[in-house]
């Protein structure tokens, strides 16, 4: 019996030792091929040939779309409004009256300083055949002309209010929601309605000052706005004389025809603004920079391992980056892996055409 459980106890003995054996051994195996295999061998990545091409500079910016001309409505005079003489949220032509005021008191006032001035004027014709005469002295005479001239000036005063009675469009435009009735005593302080010119409409936009002298009065951009594919055209026509400190920012307006009346004021328009024209330009997908605290880098394929370059970028697309320096035509540039990779690596790459 104690034969048997000492076999046992070998046998076990003997198992244990050769499995730790197992472990050691494969573990040292796994440790050598980390220290001298893996790091020999190469990574696969893509990349492509850094070729020259033309390349239209076109800024992307946000801009928002404004009326051409838009004010507010009111009356100049106080009173009972008489009579509305425009639809809500119609067209609107230049001179058109859109509303009358009771202008009974005006016409009233007006009568008596007529009478008034036709007195003072007959006084003043007396007072000249008098002073022609030495009857009277020239002061006296003043007085009479000086009354004549004040009776003259009320009259056109009340004139000029009993016009201001009648309130006509500034401009052509639609015109839209009143908050008046007729009956409604209106002061000089309550909006009646808007009144907004769109047949054309200005975009608003303003550019980073690196590109200020790049602008012109004159030249075309293109824009959209959201909810619609069409590209719409306008032209600059005016240009900040400075830049904006805050924002280091040049502001810049546009018009645009508005024909088929499908744009309105207030929306957020998505201008594309076209800079110079470069030959001779490097353009590379943006998935190939990476972004470091000095700037911007890439990878270029330098006799089978990864080299690191420094590269100045400016304008960019959604798919693609201006390459201004660091990068030259002929270079074998790596689109995949840039993250993961590190100088001096080993790599191998998959060039596409």
């Amino acid at each position: 019996m104690k034969v048997k459980n000492l076999i046992y106890a070998l046998l076990i003995i003997g198992i244990g030792g050769f499995i730790a054996y197992r472990i050691v051994s494969n573990k040292s195996k796994n440790d050598e091929s980390k220290k001298f295999g893996d790091k020999d061998k190469p990574t696969t990545v893509s990349g492509i040939i850094v070729k020259t091409a033309t390349f239209d500079n076109n800024l992307s910016l946000s801009g928002s779309i404004e009326a051409n001309e838009q004010i507010e409505i009111h009356s100049e005079v106080s009173g009972i409004v008489e009579g509305i003489y425009f639809t809500e949220g119609t067209n609107v032509t230049k001179g058109q009256v859109l509303f009358k005021v009771n202008d009974i008191e005006l016409k009233a006032q007006l009568r008596q300083a007529i009478t008034k001035e036709g007195l003072a004027g007959e006084n003043e014709r007396r007072a000249k055949l008098l002073l022609q005469k030495e009857a009277i002295s020239q002061e006296e005479f003043d007085v009479a002309n000086a009354d004549y001239a004040s009776m003259k000036a009320q009259s056109q005063l009340i004139r000029a209010q009993i016009a201001k009675t009648a309130v006509k469009a500034p401009f052509s435009g639609k015109i839209g929601l009143r908050s008046i009735s007729p009956g409604t005593y209106i002061t000089p302080t309550i909006l009646v309605a808007k009144l907004v010119n769109t047949g054309k409409l200005k975009i608003t936009f303003s550019i980073p000052e690196k590109y200020a002298a790049q602008v012109r009065s004159g030249s075309t951009i293109e824009f959209s706005v959201s909810g619609s594919d069409k590209v719409y055209t306008a032209k600059i026509y005016a240009i900040e004389p400075e830049v904006e400190i805050a924002t280091r920012t040049l502001k810049v307006r546009a018009i645009a025809d508005n024909i088929d009346g499908k744009l309105f004021p207030g929306t957020f328009a998505d201008v594309k603004l076209p800079l110079n024209i470069i030959k001779d330009a490097i353009v590379v997908p943006t998935e190939a920079i990476v972004p470091v605290q000095s700037g911007k880098k890439v990878y270029i394929a330098n006799m089978g391992k990864a080299k690191e370059v420094m590269v100045e970028a400016t304008t960019r697309t959604d798919a693609s980056i201006l390459i201004l320096s660091g990068l030259k035509a002929g270079d074998t540039l790596i689109t995949s892996g840039v993250m993961s990779l590190k100088n001096d690596a080993p790599i191998k790459v998959n060039v596409k055409k």
